[in-house]
């Protein structure tokens, strides 16, 4: 019991000052209004972009000819209408670009979605072939974010990636992986390429990233995306059966997946997580961590430690 005290007495001392928290509530005429959900800033332009974005491998990738695509639709109606704009995907994803195209464009969403893709291929004719076909399956002129997926066929594609940048295709130039193996060829691409996004692998449970990415990220301008946030499902496997404890209330946090979100959105050099998900109801619960309370630094490692022992 002794180690559940300080999340609380932090807590407490930070709610003192109403007018510094988070996403708690605004009064208006009328009545009282949720703030929107947190947003981090793109160091190289400004922008602004919500904490909570939307990762689509598997969970997207339905053949929309033969699937029920209700239940996708009702997943990025939930999305959206809950403040979140990024979604990722990749040629790699299968059906995944060209379900989400298609429902955005039936919800009416397309032009306010924040579109990250990625080349996944060799060479350059491919490499073109392939960001075209991105661009007509999510339907739009300009792709926001192109990423190397996997640092596959690095400098080729970087240097289309950038020609589209500088004709206005593409806005953003990013990298990516999802294993620590790879992050000394992340380190180097990060130090020695002007890039724009890095995304990277990050979790409750896999936090090499902390101990160089993620300060060179913020030492060099550049946006972090995470995926793999609950480590492929592994971490709620852990935690199954086992009731949220009564501390995560003090973080504004009702479930494991939103303590273990709120974990990694509260480190400041991560712009946005992407979690995915084909349930609406998930959707609704991932989305809840980017409002409220996000830990502080001694906060977050008290988190971890408690995490860290329940999940063992």
């Amino acid at each position: 019991h002794q180690r559940q005290a300080p999340l609380r007495q932090d807590r407490r001392r930070f709610l003192s000052g109403a007018a510094a928290l988070c996403a708690l509530a605004v009064t208006r005429a009328g009545g009282q209004e949720p703030k929107p959900i947190h947003r981090r800033t793109v160091p190289g332009s400004g922008e602004q972009l919500p904490v909570i974005g939307m990762g689509t491998w598997r969970s997207f990738d339905v053949d929309p000819a033969s699937g029920d695509l209700n239940r996708l639709r009702e997943v990025l109606r939930e999305f959206y209408q809950r403040g979140g704009r990024v979604i990722d995907s990749s040629p790699m994803y299968g059906y995944s670009e060209a379900l989400v195209g298609t429902l955005a464009r039936r919800l009416g969403i397309t032009d306010e979605l924040f579109f990250a893709t990625k080349v996944w291929t060799r060479g350059k004719q491919a490499g073109e072939r392939q960001m075209d076909t991105s661009a007509k399956l999510f339907h739009r002129d300009r792709i926001d974010l192109m990423q190397v997926h996997n640092l596959v066929d690095l400098d080729t594609q970087l240097e289309s990636i950038r020609s589209r940048q500088q004709q206005g295709r593409i806005r953003y130039v990013g990298i990516t992986h999802y294993q620590q193996s790879a992050y000394a060829e992340l380190e180097r691409v990060m130090r020695e390429e002007p890039i724009d996004f890095v995304q990277l692998n990050y979790s409750i449970a896999a936090r090499e990233a902390e101990r160089r990415l993620l300060p060179l990220a913020q030492d060099k301008g550049i946006a972090v995306i995470v995926n793999q946030p609950f480590e492929g499902g592994s971490l709620f496997r852990a935690v199954k059966g086992k009731a949220v404890p009564a501390w995560a209330s003090d973080l504004e946090c009702r479930t494991w997946a939103q303590l273990m979100l709120k974990f990694i959105i509260s480190h400041p050099a991560v712009t946005v997580v992407i979690p995915g998900t084909s349930n609406p109801v998930h959707m609704q619960d991932n989305m809840g961590a980017g409002f409220g309370y996000l830990p502080r630094a001694a906060e977050r490692e008290e988190l971890a430690t408690r995490l860290q022992q329940i999940i063992g």
